[in-house]
């Protein structure tokens, strides 16, 4: 029986952080035993803000390096960048056309970046989750890992699917794509303000734990973590209100591969230093070998450029076979 198909992408922001390693990368290792898999650098999505051209090479090669140190198979999966695939774009203008002003508007994540400056966003950034559908469509994925803060543009791609299928009357030419979603992925916050996700763009470099970063810097930032001065609850609900505590407890739990149910029943009573410790010992012993061995893939930079050379042409077999029907159906025709 053949394997349904997942389709995911991560921006090249570069420097990946504990939230990309807990929120996707590790769940990315989890599905290709179970998936076939598509694994895609959006760097199409990262130019909806400026990105400085040299840098943005830089990070795509990080964010590969990041994958493959973090367990991702190059064997298993298909790992490429998005403009690599040019068959991204076409069915991105398509979608244009098929999706509706409407539905863009109603985008939060748009409202949320764009802030109350919005007049002077990028069109890009209005537009782009018709560019995240035809990421997913174009491969005719089943299926997309997402968390709580993707799961609007999901129901966008589906949206549109539904729509293509029933404006050219091609029932079911695109799969209407199922959400893949973990109750134990958490959505890892800053270790400043628990109510900020974690995120390389925050000014302070103790918000966040980089992959990259070294078993003394860990510690640190652990131990600098913002807490509160009660003790541990032994009940989910003595966390109301307490979102500090509740992120470090929740990554910790995460990291162990368990609930917050079992580890408030460990550490419930005890101050916030035993957490602490305990937190620094498990994510030194998963982080540091990852970021030892993406500093080790990053000096061959010919042995990343393979892996998305390789990746590129097989990706771009499935895209250029379904572009070529979706252009039938909608009556374009390449004379060359």
């Amino acid at each position: 029986m053949k394997k349904k198909r997942v389709f995911s992408g991560v921006q090249p922001t570069g420097n990946l952080h504990l939230g990309n390693y807990l929120g996707a990368i590790d769940n990315f290792v989890n599905l290709q035993n179970k998936f076939e898999c598509i694994y895609c650098v959006v760097d199409l999505h990262a130019i909806t803000n400026h990105q400085d051209p040299k840098q943005l090479k830089s990070n795509i090669l990080e964010t590969v390096a990041s994958f493959v140190a973090s367990g991702l198979s190059t064997e298993k999966n298909i790992i490429f960048n998005q403009a690599s695939v040019a068959a991204h774009s076409e069915l991105a203008w398509i979608f244009n056309c098929v999706s509706r002003i409407g539905w863009m508007n109603r985008m939060t994540q748009f409202k949320e970046k764009a802030g109350s400056n919005k007049e002077n966003a990028s069109v890009g950034l209005l537009v782009y989750p018709n560019l995240m559908a035809a990421d997913i469509l174009i491969y005719k994925a089943t299926h997309v890992p997402v968390g709580e803060d993707q799961k609007q543009h999901l129901e966008l791609t589906r949206d549109i699917a539904k729509k293509f299928n029933n404006d050219f009357k091609c029932k079911d030419f695109f799969p209407i794509v199922e959400p893949l979603i973990s109750k134990d992925i958490p959505r890892v916050m800053s270790l400043r303000n628990g109510k900020k996700k974690m995120s390389k763009s925050d000014d302070s470099d103790y918000s966040r734990i980089n992959l990259k970063d070294d078993k003394d810097l860990i510690n640190l930032k652990i131990k600098k973590a913002t807490t509160d001065a009660d003790s541990i609850p032994s009940e989910i609900s003595g966390l109301k209100d307490r979102a500090e505590a509740k992120n470090l407890l929740s990554i910790y739990a995460s990291i162990n591969k368990t609930n917050l149910e079992k580890v408030l029943k460990d550490f419930g009573g005890k101050n916030f230093s035993t957490l602490k410790s305990s937190l620094s010992e498990t994510i030194i012993e998963k982080i540091c070998p990852i970021g030892k061995e993406i500093t080790k893939l990053l000096q061959d930079e010919k042995y990343l450029t393979t892996i998305l050379k390789k990746g590129t042409n097989k990706a771009d077999l499935i895209a250029k076979e379904n572009i070529k029907e979706i252009y039938n159906l909608i009556g374009l025709t390449k004379f060359t």
